[in-house]
Order: C-alpha cells, then structure tokens, then sequence
C-alpha cells in the first residue's frame, strides 16, 4: 500500500503552478501592443522620409529645372541675335551708296524756235517754284500788309509788328525762289530773325491753319529764351503756346528736333523748321524735309557768339 505521507497532493501543488499561468498572457498582451506600436512609428518615419524626399525633388526641379530652361532661352535669342546682325551687316555691304548721275536737263536757250513756248504761255507762269508756286498772290499780299501799320492788338498768330524792305524780300525770295527751303542771310540780330520767322509763321497760318508746327533750333537755353520772348511779342502769344503739344517747340539738340519732325509727317502734319544763326553746320537729315529756314550767321553776330562763350 502506499504511504499516505509520502504521496503527492493535488490541493498543495496546483497553487504553485497558478501564478505562472496568470503572468504569461499579461506579458503577451504588452509585447504585442508595443510591437504594433513600434510598426506604427516605423511606418509613419518610412512616409515623413518618403514625403521629404518627394519635396527635396520637387525643389531642385523647380529652381534648377526653371534655371536650366531660362540659360537655354537666352543662348538661343542670343545665337539670333548674332545671326540676325550678319545678315543685316551683309545685307548693308550689298547696299549701293553710289550717288546716281545728274539729270542734266536742256537749257531753255537750246530749244529751238518751233518748240518753245508761246508768250502767252510764258507770261501766265509765276517766278513762284516748289511748294508755294501756287500761293504767290496770296504770299505778295502778305507781304505788302506787313510793311504798313503794325496791328499791336491782332489775335494770337498773327503778326503785331511791322517788317523793313529788306525782311520782305528775305521772305520773298525765300517763298517764292527757294520754295521755303533754304538758307538766308541773319538781320543782325536774334531778335531781328524772330520777327522775319513770326511773318513767315503768320503766312504758313493763312496757307495751312493748324496742320503745321514750328520747331526751333538753337543750342543753348539763353538763346531759346531770346527766340521764345521774340516770337511771343511779334505774334501774340503766351506760354502755353511753346511746348511738344502747341504751335511753337524749341530744341537744343538737332537729333530730337529730327526725332519730333518725323513724327509730325507720320500725322500728316507739316513741320516748319527754324535754325539759329549761331548753328554752324545743318545736319544733313533736315534737309529732307519740305520747310526749313536757316540763317547765316554775319561776322559781327560770329564775333560776338565767340565773345559770349
């Protein structure tokens, strides 16, 4: 039989074996929890460091990207540039700068005696060429108006002041011989010319209202202001009648006045060009145009502008 003493008993060792089997699952529980956990963190660093990396790329292509096309763009408008300047520098060379030979035209006095023109004919043509070669009796009268009494209260652009014989025919000759194209001997003074190119102002009036505009030259302000003064008292106007927008501008440099005279005959508009005496030589773009005045400086007027400067 066997010894009740010695035997094992049930009731004394299932308490030992209890605790273990209640702390297992505990642990379980938290290592499973901390692991998903860790996988969470894991997977959330793995997207920040993705999404980083998406933003450095998209960075560097942005800049780097707009860089790179901008350097492109400007080689290539310069490669035209460079191509676009040998074509004009050969087409230039090609340009035949070669003055074409005169026309001469057979002398009056070589025509024969079947082939001129009858008396009649020739009386009824006036001395009058180019551009007023239509306006002499018009122009004549002027003229012969200006010599009388001068109108002190005559409204704006017309002449208040009265002109000697010799300012009638400077004016004359050029109206009617040079065709108001040319140049004139100076009067003497810089107030002397203001008046002659106030008549000449007041006529253009009469033939043209206002479709025309004077431009006056003269290469310092002092003598700006004299033409200024001059004509304001020879025709009656005001300060508001000099400037880009009304009857009268004045220029220092010839360049602008060229620039201003282009611009007017893109209008339709006729521009009167004046040249100081004081100018010693005309740029040669003004000659190109159908009214300029330009007067001859006298050696009195040369000594004193040397005295001045």
């Amino acid at each position: 039989m066997t010894d009740p003493s010695t035997s094992p008993d049930p009731a004394a060792s299932a308490p030992a074996e209890a605790p273990a089997e209640s702390v297992a699952p505990w642990q379980e529980l938290a290592l499973t929890e901390l692991s998903g956990q860790r996988q969470a963190l894991l997977a959330e660093i793995e997207g920040l460091e993705a999404r980083r990396d998406l933003l450095a790329k998209d960075l560097l292509g942005t800049v780097a990207g707009q860089s790179d096309a901008i350097a492109r763009r400007l080689k290539g408008f310069q490669d035209y540039l460079v191509v676009a300047l040998q074509d004009l520098a050969s087409q230039a060379e090609q340009i035949d700068l070669a003055l074409p030979p005169p026309q001469l035209q057979p002398s009056p006095l070589d025509q024969t005696a079947a082939t001129a023109a009858p008396p009649e004919a020739a009386a009824a043509v006036g001395p009058g060429v180019g551009l007023f070669s239509q306006d002499e009796a018009l122009i004549s009268e002027q003229l012969r108006r200006f010599q009388g009494q001068p109108d002190f209260y005559a409204d704006p652009w017309k002449l208040r002041r009265s002109i000697e014989p010799s300012a009638t025919a400077l004016l004359e000759d050029w109206f009617l011989q040079q065709g108001g194209r040319g140049a004139q001997a100076s009067s003497g003074s810089r107030n002397c010319n203001a008046l002659v190119v106030a008549a000449a102002v007041a006529i253009l009036g009469e033939l043209y209202g206002e479709r025309f505009q004077t431009l006056v030259l003269a290469g310092q302000p002092e003598r700006l202001g004299e033409w200024r003064r001059g004509l304001q008292d020879c025709l009656g106007l005001g300060r508001e009648d000099f400037g880009p927008n009304s009857g009268i501008v004045l220029f220092e440099r010839p360049d602008a006045l060229i620039e201003r005279a282009d611009r007017l005959e893109e209008r339709g508009e006729l521009p009167f060009i004046v040249i100081d005496a004081s100018e010693q030589v005309v740029d040669i773009p003004i000659l190109q145009f159908p009214l300029w005045l330009a007067f001859a400086a006298t050696p009195n007027e040369l000594a004193l502008e040397e005295d001045q400067l």
